[in-house]
């Protein structure tokens, strides 16, 4: 009970995501997505949540289960699975819980198993715990690079539409 208490305070309180991710990075990070994006025909998108909403963080489950939930509807809401390739990937950061998330659509699914997405959000979580934000992220959109250029290659003179925005989302 406690324990619960404890983390809704730190939600409620937690800085609005702006003040925690500043312009400068949020342009940095909009042109390593476009630089990513032009290597293959798959779409990085990035959402970072300063905190959960009440309804998350009320739930009886473990922390990790409530943020990859909270991914997963983000993944819908914003869209990531509405893609011709269905190769889009969410990379879902909650900085109340230095908690990254992948969520792959059905596309690269078929060559990349959720153990193996796990593997990846395991070593990225660790510069998101020491409070390197940018630095996780820019690991995070990297490792995804690299999974969607060997299954998903742009050839050259193809035509590649921007089907997600390369700006980062904050909510």
């Amino acid at each position: 009970m406690f324990e619960r208490a404890r983390r809704l305070l730190r939600h409620r309180w937690m800085e609005e995501t702006r003040h925690l991710v500043d312009q400068d990075m949020l342009q940095r990070l909009k042109q390593r997505v476009s630089r990513s994006e032009s290597l293959h025909t798959g779409e990085i998108l990035i959402c970072i949540e300063a905190a959960l909403p009440n309804s998350y963080l009320l739930r009886p489950y473990a922390i990790r289960v409530v943020a990859r939930q909270r991914a997963l509807s983000q993944f819908g809401k914003l869209r990531v699975w509405d893609t011709e390739h269905n190769n889009g990937v969410l990379i879902y950061l909650l900085l109340a819980e230095r908690s990254i998330e992948l969520v792959a659509d059905r596309g690269l699914n078929h060559f990349v198993s959720q153990s193996d997405w796990q593997q990846m959000v395991g070593k990225l979580g660790k510069a998101l715990g020491d409070g390197r934000l940018e630095d996780g992220l820019n690991q995070a959109i990297d490792a995804v690079t690299s999974v969607l250029a060997k299954h998903f290659p742009l050839v050259a003179d193809a035509g590649r539409p921007n089907e997600l925005p390369d700006l980062p989302s904050l909510s």
